[in-house]
C-alpha cells in the first residue's frame, strides 16, 4: 500500500538538484545505509555527501532533475523514500534506467522524460510541471516539453501507486455491473 497521496495534476516548486547523466540512485542515500527503512535516518543522511544543506533547502512540490539513464543500478527503495519524505514531487530526466522508472512508477511517482531538461534549470530554479502532459515551464516563459505518459501509468499515478490501482480494479470487478 502506497503511503505517498497522488501528486496535484500541476506540481510548483524549486529544481531541488540536477544530477548528470548515469546517476546510480543509491548515492542519494549512501550505499551504506541502502538497506535502511528509517524514514528519519533516510532524511539525515539524504544528499548529505553531495550538500550538506539538501535537507534544510528542499520544500513540496520540488523537483529532481537528471541526465540520460538516471536511476541505473539495482532498484533499492530508500533514496526514493528519502527523497519523497523530504517532499520531492517528481523525478525529470532525459531518460530513465528501466528498473528505475518501473519500481518509482510502480509506487506512484512522476517519472518524466523530458530531453534537454538537465541543461534547460540549474538547481534553485522555479518551475511548474504538468506531469500529465510531460511539461516543465521556467520562470523565464520557456517551456520544455517532454514524452507524455501513457494512460496506464496516469492510472496508476493518480491511484497512487500500482498497488492501491489493482485494489482498485479488484474491487470493482468482484462488484459487478450496477442495475
Amino acid at each position: 500500500m502506497s503511503a505517498y497521496p497522488p501528486p496535484p495534476d500541476i506540481l510548483r516548486g524549486s529544481v531541488a538538484w540536477v544530477f548528470g547523466d548515469d546517476f546510480d540512485i543509491d548515492l542519494v542515500v549512501g550505499v551504506a545505509n541502502i538497506k535502511s527503512y528509517d524514514p528519519d535516518h533516510l532524511r539525515s543522511v539524504c544528499m548529505a555527501e553531495f550538500d550538506p544543506t539538501f535537507v534544510d533547502r528542499v520544500r513540496p512540490g520540488d523537483i529532481v532533475v537528471g541526465g540520460r539513464n538516471f536511476g541505473y543500478g539495482h532498484p533499492h527503495y530508500p533514496p526514493m523514500v528519502a527523497l519523497r519524505n523530504l517532499g520531492i514531487a517528481a523525478v525529470v530526466a532525459e531518460s530513465f534506467s528501466p528498473g528505475f522508472w518501473r519500481g518509482e512508477t510502480f509506487n506512484g511517482m512522476p517519472l518524466l522524460t523530458v530531453p534537454g531538461i538537465s541543461t534547460a534549470v540549474v538547481t534553485g530554479d522555479a518551475v511548474t510541471v504538468d506531469w500529465r502532459a510531460a511539461t516543465v515551464a521556467l520562470a523565464d516563459g520557456t517551456v520544455v516539453v517532454g514524452s507524455p505518459p501513457s494512460a496506464r501509468t496516469v492510472a496508476v499515478i493518480e491511484a497512487g501507486g500500482a498497488y492501491e490501482l489493482l485494489l482498485h480494479e479488484h474491487s470493482s470487478a468482484q462488484q459487478g455491473p450496477r442495475a
